[in-house]
């Protein structure tokens, strides 16, 4: 499930709730119901997301286990 992931990423990347949440200008609390799947993920969040990991929105949904961006 991409909701998983995008935890993953972000705990693998050693950033907090907090960092991302400001990355993408909510609040921290917005940011965790996106990670619980409590509030739905704009596309714009998935794809700043993505674009900040540098993996495809593919990987992030769950369509690929290859994080790599297609070339």
């Amino acid at each position: 499930m991409f909701l998983q992931k995008i935890e993953d990423l972000r705990v693998d990347n050693d950033k907090t709730q907090q960092d991302i949440a400001d990355l993408l200008h909510c609040q921290r609390t917005v940011y965790r119901r996106y990670e619980k799947g409590t509030r739905p993920i704009p596309l714009w969040a998935l794809v700043s997301l993505a674009d900040y990991y540098g993996v495809s929105t593919d990987y992030i949904l769950g369509r690929t286990d290859n994080p790599k961006l297609y070339q």
